[in-house]
């Protein structure tokens, strides 16, 4: 298989200094132009999903998924930073646990802990 992983993913931005930056200070994510986000090795779901899906809001086009562990300190941190965080208990089960957030240009992040990772 000649693809290995995600090289990049790359935003618009209204202040792409200001996103990058918080990025980096409430999520632990070498953002910017010039950083490297060297990532765990971990399973990556790649799915088109159709216009109508509700999995998240009609209007945006994308869902960044980011893998965690510690989803309950990393849930606790955004909160204290004024952060809001949703979960739900439907969310969490097979698949592990999850909480949604969003960046500071409306981004809808999901915050996937897959089932047996702990926090170190």
């Amino acid at each position: 298989m000649p693809v290995t992983g995600i090289g990049g993913l790359f935003l618009r931005s209204r202040d792409p200094q200001a996103r990058a930056a918080w990025y980096r200070e409430h999520l632990g994510i070498d953002a910017g132009q010039t950083a490297v986000w060297r990532q765990s090795a971990g399973d990556t779901v790649f799915a088109p999903l159709p216009l109508g899906d509700d999995y998240f809001a009609a209007d945006q086009p994308v869902m960044l998924n980011l893998r965690v562990d510690g989803i309950d300190d990393l849930i606790a941190s955004l909160m204290a930073a004024g952060i809001p965080v949703e979960t739900r208990a439907e969310w969490d089960g097979e698949y592990g646990r999850f909480a949604r957030i969003h960046d500071p240009e409306g981004l809808p992040i999901e915050l996937w802990q897959p089932p047996g990772t702990t926090a170190p």
